[in-house]
Protein backbone atom coordinates (compact mmCIF):
# COMPACT_ATOMS: atom_id res chain seq x y z
CA UNK A 1 0.00 0.00 0.00
CA UNK A 2 1.64 3.48 -1.17
CA UNK A 3 2.69 5.89 1.63
CA UNK A 4 0.57 9.18 2.03
CA UNK A 5 3.81 10.86 -0.03
CA UNK A 6 3.67 7.92 -2.84
CA UNK A 7 -0.03 9.30 -3.05
CA UNK A 8 0.72 13.31 -3.68
CA UNK A 9 0.68 14.50 -7.18
CA UNK A 10 3.71 17.03 -7.99
CA UNK A 11 2.08 20.30 -7.22
CA UNK A 12 1.94 19.40 -3.73
CA UNK A 13 5.08 17.32 -3.31
CA UNK A 14 6.70 21.06 -3.99
CA UNK A 15 5.23 22.51 -1.11
CA UNK A 16 5.77 19.22 1.32
CA UNK A 17 9.38 18.85 0.53
CA UNK A 18 10.10 22.35 0.86
CA UNK A 19 8.54 21.94 4.30
CA UNK A 20 10.52 18.78 5.05
CA UNK A 21 13.97 20.36 4.16
CA UNK A 22 13.24 22.85 6.14
CA UNK A 23 12.35 20.94 9.32
CA UNK A 24 15.38 18.62 8.57
CA UNK A 25 17.69 21.90 9.12
CA UNK A 26 16.04 22.98 12.18
CA UNK A 27 15.43 19.85 14.02
CA UNK A 28 18.71 19.95 15.96
CA UNK A 29 17.49 23.12 17.30
CA UNK A 30 13.91 21.30 17.83
CA UNK A 31 15.30 18.59 19.63
CA UNK A 32 17.37 21.13 22.35
CA UNK A 33 13.39 22.63 22.66
CA UNK A 34 12.39 18.84 23.49
CA UNK A 35 15.38 18.15 26.18
CA UNK A 36 15.07 21.49 28.14
CA UNK A 37 10.62 20.88 28.48
CA UNK A 38 11.06 17.64 29.69
CA UNK A 39 13.91 18.29 32.09
CA UNK A 40 11.44 21.47 33.00
CA UNK A 41 8.62 19.08 33.46
CA UNK A 42 10.29 16.05 35.24
CA UNK A 43 11.79 18.68 38.11
CA UNK A 44 8.14 19.56 38.33
CA UNK A 45 6.66 16.30 38.93
CA UNK A 46 9.69 15.17 40.69
CA UNK A 47 8.89 16.61 44.23
CA UNK A 48 5.09 16.84 43.79
CA UNK A 49 1.72 14.70 44.98
CA UNK A 50 2.18 12.78 42.24
CA UNK A 51 5.26 10.64 41.36
CA UNK A 52 5.04 9.02 37.74
CA UNK A 53 6.25 6.28 36.70
CA UNK A 54 8.70 7.85 33.85
CA UNK A 55 8.49 10.63 31.80
CA UNK A 56 10.13 11.11 28.42
CA UNK A 57 10.14 13.53 25.24
CA UNK A 58 10.57 12.69 21.56
CA UNK A 59 11.18 14.91 18.46
CA UNK A 60 9.35 14.22 15.77
CA UNK A 61 11.93 11.97 13.00
CA UNK A 62 11.98 13.22 9.93
CA UNK A 63 10.15 10.64 7.94
CA UNK A 64 7.45 11.04 10.29
CA UNK A 65 6.97 14.44 9.59
CA UNK A 66 7.27 13.97 5.68
CA UNK A 67 4.38 11.46 5.89
CA UNK A 68 2.11 13.44 8.06
CA UNK A 69 2.50 16.26 6.48
CA UNK A 70 1.64 14.52 3.46
CA UNK A 71 -1.95 13.41 4.04
CA UNK A 72 -4.61 15.22 2.34
CA UNK A 73 -8.30 15.75 2.36
CA UNK A 74 -11.52 16.26 -0.28
CA UNK A 75 -11.28 19.10 -2.72
CA UNK A 76 -13.25 21.95 -1.66
CA UNK A 77 -15.12 21.83 -4.93
CA UNK A 78 -16.09 18.44 -6.72
CA UNK A 79 -13.79 16.75 -9.58
CA UNK A 80 -11.11 19.67 -8.13
CA UNK A 81 -7.47 18.50 -6.94
CA UNK A 82 -6.92 17.06 -3.25
CA UNK A 83 -5.52 19.84 -1.05
CA UNK A 84 -2.72 19.40 1.94
CA UNK A 85 -4.09 18.78 5.38
CA UNK A 86 -1.34 20.60 6.93
CA UNK A 87 -0.42 23.05 4.43
CA UNK A 88 1.78 25.18 7.25
CA UNK A 89 2.60 22.81 9.19
CA UNK A 90 4.97 24.85 11.36
CA UNK A 91 2.18 26.99 12.56
CA UNK A 92 -0.46 24.17 12.65
CA UNK A 93 1.34 20.55 14.27
CA UNK A 94 1.74 20.82 18.17
CA UNK A 95 3.01 17.44 17.95
CA UNK A 96 6.72 17.79 16.58
CA UNK A 97 7.54 18.66 19.99
CA UNK A 98 5.72 15.50 22.21
CA UNK A 99 6.21 14.69 26.21
CA UNK A 100 4.87 11.41 27.54
CA UNK A 101 3.58 11.02 31.40
CA UNK A 102 3.43 7.60 32.67
CA UNK A 103 1.54 6.98 35.54
CA UNK A 104 0.32 4.29 37.77
CA UNK A 105 -3.60 5.09 37.84
CA UNK A 106 -6.32 6.71 36.51
CA UNK A 107 -6.95 9.06 38.82
CA UNK A 108 -3.01 10.11 38.86
CA UNK A 109 -3.27 11.35 35.35
CA UNK A 110 -6.15 14.56 36.49
CA UNK A 111 -3.69 15.10 39.41
CA UNK A 112 -0.65 15.30 36.85
CA UNK A 113 -2.52 17.65 34.61
CA UNK A 114 -3.77 20.40 37.42
CA UNK A 115 0.21 20.20 38.38
CA UNK A 116 1.52 21.10 34.80
CA UNK A 117 -1.35 23.68 34.60
CA UNK A 118 -0.81 25.46 37.58
CA UNK A 119 2.61 26.24 36.41
CA UNK A 120 1.13 29.33 34.21
CA UNK A 121 4.71 31.56 34.44
CA UNK A 122 6.45 28.35 32.25
CA UNK A 123 3.78 27.08 30.40
CA UNK A 124 0.03 28.08 28.86
CA UNK A 125 -2.56 25.47 28.42
CA UNK A 126 -4.20 25.84 24.92
CA UNK A 127 -6.01 22.67 25.10
CA UNK A 128 -7.19 19.55 27.06
CA UNK A 129 -9.10 16.84 26.14
CA UNK A 130 -9.35 13.23 27.07
CA UNK A 131 -8.47 11.14 23.98
CA UNK A 132 -10.80 7.49 23.45
CA UNK A 133 -10.55 5.82 21.08
CA UNK A 134 -13.69 4.16 22.00
CA UNK A 135 -15.98 5.74 24.80
CA UNK A 136 -18.77 4.94 26.83
CA UNK A 137 -21.51 6.63 25.05
CA UNK A 138 -20.61 4.02 22.24
CA UNK A 139 -20.44 1.26 24.32
CA UNK A 140 -16.54 0.62 22.72
CA UNK A 141 -13.55 -0.09 24.36
CA UNK A 142 -10.42 1.39 23.49
CA UNK A 143 -7.33 3.14 25.48
CA UNK A 144 -7.55 6.91 27.39
CA UNK A 145 -5.07 9.05 27.20
CA UNK A 146 -4.73 12.94 28.53
CA UNK A 147 -3.91 15.41 25.88
CA UNK A 148 -2.79 18.63 26.90
CA UNK A 149 -1.32 21.09 24.40
CA UNK A 150 0.72 23.79 26.21
CA UNK A 151 2.26 26.87 24.83
CA UNK A 152 6.30 27.67 26.50
CA UNK A 153 6.52 30.96 27.93
CA UNK A 154 9.65 32.70 27.62
CA UNK A 155 11.93 29.90 26.61
CA UNK A 156 15.01 30.34 25.82
CA UNK A 157 15.68 27.09 24.31
CA UNK A 158 12.45 28.32 21.89
CA UNK A 159 14.37 31.12 21.60
CA UNK A 160 17.33 29.84 20.03
CA UNK A 161 15.51 27.53 17.75
CA UNK A 162 13.59 30.31 16.84
CA UNK A 163 16.84 32.25 15.26
CA UNK A 164 17.42 29.05 13.57
CA UNK A 165 13.84 28.96 12.08
CA UNK A 166 13.71 32.74 10.44
CA UNK A 167 16.99 34.81 12.41
CA UNK A 168 14.30 38.14 10.35
CA UNK A 169 11.73 37.84 13.44
CA UNK A 170 12.40 38.51 16.97
CA UNK A 171 12.44 35.48 19.28
CA UNK A 172 9.58 35.16 21.67
CA UNK A 173 10.19 32.35 23.46
CA UNK A 174 6.59 30.77 22.49
CA UNK A 175 6.78 27.21 21.54
CA UNK A 176 3.22 24.72 21.42
CA UNK A 177 3.76 21.08 22.27
CA UNK A 178 1.56 18.05 23.13
CA UNK A 179 1.78 16.39 26.70
CA UNK A 180 0.18 12.79 26.79
CA UNK A 181 -0.89 11.86 29.90
CA UNK A 182 -1.98 8.04 30.52
CA UNK A 183 -1.53 5.02 33.05
CA UNK A 184 0.86 2.31 31.88
CA UNK A 185 -1.71 -0.35 31.10
CA UNK A 186 -3.15 2.27 28.48
CA UNK A 187 0.51 3.18 27.44
CA UNK A 188 1.47 -0.14 26.79
CA UNK A 189 -2.33 -1.04 25.18
CA UNK A 190 -1.30 2.16 22.50
CA UNK A 191 1.88 1.63 21.86
CA UNK A 192 1.44 -2.34 20.62
CA UNK A 193 -1.72 -1.12 18.80
CA UNK A 194 0.23 1.76 17.28
CA UNK A 195 2.73 -0.51 16.11
CA UNK A 196 0.58 -3.17 14.57
CA UNK A 197 -2.10 -0.70 13.41
CA UNK A 198 -0.42 2.38 12.37
CA UNK A 199 3.11 1.55 11.80
CA UNK A 200 3.34 -1.83 10.49
CA UNK A 201 5.86 -2.84 7.67
CA UNK A 202 3.03 -4.12 5.51
CA UNK A 203 -0.70 -1.91 5.70
CA UNK A 204 -2.37 -4.92 4.11
CA UNK A 205 -1.49 -7.59 6.81
CA UNK A 206 -4.34 -6.82 8.90
CA UNK A 207 -7.78 -8.85 9.64
CA UNK A 208 -10.85 -7.55 11.28
CA UNK A 209 -9.66 -10.66 14.08
CA UNK A 210 -6.99 -8.09 15.58
CA UNK A 211 -9.92 -5.39 15.94
CA UNK A 212 -11.85 -7.75 18.45
CA UNK A 213 -8.46 -8.49 19.74
CA UNK A 214 -7.84 -5.34 20.46
CA UNK A 215 -10.90 -4.75 21.67
CA UNK A 216 -10.98 -7.30 24.18
CA UNK A 217 -7.40 -6.38 25.38
CA UNK A 218 -8.88 -3.23 26.25
CA UNK A 219 -12.00 -4.50 28.48
CA UNK A 220 -9.64 -6.70 30.20
CA UNK A 221 -7.01 -3.73 30.95
CA UNK A 222 -9.88 -1.37 31.91
CA UNK A 223 -10.93 -4.08 34.30
CA UNK A 224 -7.40 -4.38 35.47
CA UNK A 225 -7.37 -0.47 36.14
CA UNK A 226 -10.33 -0.65 37.96
CA UNK A 227 -9.55 -3.33 40.46
CA UNK A 228 -6.09 -1.63 41.12
CA UNK A 229 -7.78 1.81 41.89
CA UNK A 230 -9.84 0.40 44.39
CA UNK A 231 -7.30 -1.77 45.57
CA UNK A 232 -4.91 1.48 45.94
CA UNK A 233 -7.92 3.46 47.56
CA UNK A 234 -8.70 0.76 49.69
CA UNK A 235 -5.01 0.62 50.82
CA UNK A 236 -5.17 4.51 51.58
CA UNK A 237 -8.17 4.33 53.86
CA UNK A 238 -6.49 1.62 55.87
CA UNK A 239 -3.59 3.42 56.32
CA UNK A 240 -5.66 6.64 57.43
CA UNK A 241 -6.53 4.53 59.87
CA UNK A 242 -3.22 4.53 61.35
CA UNK A 243 -2.37 8.29 61.30
CA UNK A 244 -3.14 9.94 64.87
CA UNK A 245 -2.91 13.20 63.44
CA UNK A 246 -5.87 12.11 61.18
CA UNK A 247 -8.52 9.63 60.80
CA UNK A 248 -6.68 7.21 63.57
CA UNK A 249 -7.54 9.98 66.28
CA UNK A 250 -11.71 9.65 64.82
CA UNK A 251 -13.62 8.85 67.78
CA UNK A 252 -15.27 5.31 68.08
CA UNK A 253 -19.25 5.74 66.91
CA UNK A 254 -21.17 2.78 66.36
CA UNK A 255 -21.26 3.78 62.30
CA UNK A 256 -17.46 4.39 62.69
CA UNK A 257 -16.90 0.88 63.93
CA UNK A 258 -19.27 -0.40 61.17
CA UNK A 259 -17.17 1.12 58.67
CA UNK A 260 -13.75 0.41 60.11
CA UNK A 261 -14.62 -3.10 60.48
CA UNK A 262 -16.20 -3.29 56.87
CA UNK A 263 -13.24 -1.90 55.50
CA UNK A 264 -10.34 -4.17 57.30
CA UNK A 265 -12.88 -7.35 57.48
CA UNK A 266 -15.25 -7.06 54.35
CA UNK A 267 -15.19 -11.23 54.57
CA UNK A 268 -16.69 -11.28 58.03
CA UNK A 269 -19.66 -9.08 58.45
CA UNK A 270 -23.20 -10.82 58.41
CA UNK A 271 -25.07 -8.56 60.66
CA UNK A 272 -28.54 -8.35 58.79
CA UNK A 273 -28.78 -4.76 60.93
CA UNK A 274 -26.54 -1.76 61.21
CA UNK A 275 -27.08 -1.28 65.14
CA UNK A 276 -23.34 -1.35 65.96
CA UNK A 277 -23.69 -0.31 69.51
CA UNK A 278 -22.86 -3.38 71.00
CA UNK A 279 -19.55 -3.16 69.41
CA UNK A 280 -19.23 0.89 71.03
CA UNK A 281 -20.10 -0.43 74.19
CA UNK A 282 -17.66 -3.84 74.42
CA UNK A 283 -14.86 -1.12 73.42
CA UNK A 284 -15.15 1.49 75.44
CA UNK A 285 -15.16 -0.95 78.21
CA UNK A 286 -11.85 -1.21 78.02
CA UNK A 287 -11.16 2.40 77.05
CA UNK A 288 -10.91 2.20 73.54
CA UNK A 289 -12.66 5.45 71.95
CA UNK A 290 -10.40 6.02 69.00
CA UNK A 291 -10.48 4.55 65.14
CA UNK A 292 -6.28 3.63 65.93
CA UNK A 293 -7.22 1.64 68.46
CA UNK A 294 -9.67 -0.62 66.80
CA UNK A 295 -7.78 -1.09 63.79
CA UNK A 296 -4.76 -2.50 66.38
CA UNK A 297 -7.33 -5.05 67.64
CA UNK A 298 -8.53 -6.10 64.41
CA UNK A 299 -4.46 -6.55 62.97
CA UNK A 300 -4.38 -10.00 60.82
CA UNK A 301 -1.95 -11.83 62.64
CA UNK A 302 -4.12 -11.33 66.08
CA UNK A 303 -7.00 -13.01 64.46
CA UNK A 304 -5.70 -15.62 62.80
CA UNK A 305 -3.96 -16.71 66.50
CA UNK A 306 -7.47 -16.39 68.36
CA UNK A 307 -8.99 -18.48 65.65
CA UNK A 308 -6.30 -21.33 65.82
CA UNK A 309 -6.85 -20.62 69.71
CA UNK A 310 -10.43 -21.39 70.11
CA UNK A 311 -10.73 -23.58 66.92
CA UNK A 312 -13.86 -22.08 65.63
CA UNK A 313 -16.18 -24.93 64.44
CA UNK A 314 -18.04 -22.30 62.09
CA UNK A 315 -16.69 -18.31 60.86
CA UNK A 316 -17.74 -16.26 63.74
CA UNK A 317 -19.48 -13.19 63.17
CA UNK A 318 -18.40 -9.54 63.81
CA UNK A 319 -19.89 -9.77 67.25
CA UNK A 320 -18.22 -13.26 68.39
CA UNK A 321 -15.07 -12.56 66.84
CA UNK A 322 -14.48 -9.18 68.45
CA UNK A 323 -15.87 -10.92 72.07
CA UNK A 324 -12.85 -13.08 71.39
CA UNK A 325 -9.89 -10.88 70.25
CA UNK A 326 -11.00 -8.63 73.61
CA UNK A 327 -10.63 -11.53 75.44
CA UNK A 328 -7.44 -12.31 73.84
CA UNK A 329 -6.32 -9.42 74.71
CA UNK A 330 -7.54 -8.59 78.18
CA UNK A 331 -8.38 -11.76 79.83
CA UNK A 332 -10.30 -11.82 83.29
CA UNK A 333 -10.42 -8.08 82.94
CA UNK A 334 -12.30 -8.67 79.52
CA UNK A 335 -14.88 -11.41 81.72
CA UNK A 336 -14.98 -8.94 85.17
CA UNK A 337 -15.59 -5.46 82.84
CA UNK A 338 -18.65 -7.19 80.24
CA UNK A 339 -19.90 -10.52 81.96
CA UNK A 340 -22.40 -10.85 84.74
CA UNK A 341 -21.12 -10.40 88.35
CA UNK A 342 -19.08 -13.54 89.57
CA UNK A 343 -22.31 -14.26 92.26
CA UNK A 344 -25.14 -13.61 89.74
CA UNK A 345 -27.03 -16.20 88.89
CA UNK A 346 -27.10 -17.59 86.38
CA UNK A 347 -24.27 -16.32 84.52
CA UNK A 348 -24.07 -18.25 80.99
CA UNK A 349 -21.90 -15.59 79.58
CA UNK A 350 -19.12 -15.50 82.36
CA UNK A 351 -19.19 -19.08 81.70
CA UNK A 352 -18.56 -19.08 78.24
CA UNK A 353 -16.19 -16.39 78.28
CA UNK A 354 -13.69 -18.66 80.79
CA UNK A 355 -14.43 -21.43 78.83
CA UNK A 356 -12.47 -19.70 75.93
CA UNK A 357 -10.35 -18.20 77.80
CA UNK A 358 -8.68 -21.63 79.56
CA UNK A 359 -8.92 -22.66 75.61
CA UNK A 360 -6.51 -19.14 74.78
CA UNK A 361 -4.68 -20.29 77.89
CA UNK A 362 -3.62 -23.54 76.65
CA UNK A 363 -3.00 -23.17 73.42
CA UNK A 364 -0.60 -19.69 75.22
CA UNK A 365 1.29 -22.95 76.72
CA UNK A 366 1.35 -24.88 73.73
CA UNK A 367 2.88 -22.27 71.50
CA UNK A 368 5.47 -21.63 73.85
Amino acid sequence: MPSNWENLDEPLRESVQHNVELYERVRPALKLVTRDVLLVLRDMLKDSEVTPLFVTGRTKTVESFKEKISRTEEPLEPGGRRLLKFPDPFRTLNDMVGIRVITKLPAENAAVANIIKRQRQLFDCRGDREKDIGSIESGTYGYSSRHLILRTIQNEAVKEYQQVFNPEITPNGSYFFECQIRTIFAHAWSEIEHDIRFKAEDPRAWTPHFDRQFTATAAMLETVETAFADLHERYEEVRSFWDMDGEGAAPLTPNRIRDVWRTLLPHVDRKVDDDWGWASELLAAHGLTQTMELAGLLRAEQITEVRKALDHRYSPGPDRLLDDLLLWQFGTRHIDLTAEAADAVPHPRRDSLLRRLRQIERYRVTKK
